[in-house]
């Protein structure tokens, strides 16, 4: 079963997140909004495939990346959420909360074994 298929996204804690978006569009040209910067790419096995690649910086305040203490969090695109949890689950991997769905596709929560919190996405490409 192939399980992480790519990078979905790098989350960070900082100070003050606006100014972080702003400081990396002035220096390093991001095009930022209100949630960070997304990087889109093509499938190298089928370039007619669209990806994206999320970054956002987050308040240094921010319960979202709990139960973890660490000041990050990344995202990772895998394949097939749901048969994924129910591998990890047999695995004794903890996973922090239920399968959501958004129209951009499926995420769950799944703490690794140093307690940083992860996110898995099955994108809707």
């Amino acid at each position: 079963m192939k399980k992480v298929t790519g990078i979905g996204g790098i989350f960070f804690k900082c100070k003050d997140s606006k100014k972080m978006a702003e400081w990396y569009k002035t220096h390093l040209g991001l095009d930022t909004n209100d949630y960070g910067a997304t990087f889109e790419w093509r499938e190298d096995s089928d370039p007619t495939k669209k990806g994206a690649t999320q970054w956002s910086p987050f308040s240094e305040t921010t319960k979202y990346f709990e139960p973890s203490t660490k000041e990050f969090m990344i995202n990772y695109r895998v394949a097939d959420l749901e048969a994924l949890v129910e591998e990890l689950k047999k695995e004794g991997v903890t996973i922090v909360d239920k399968i959501e769905t958004y129209d951009y596709g499926k995420f769950v929560h799944i703490i690794d074994m140093e307690g940083n919190k992860v996110q898995l996405w099955e994108p809707k490409d």
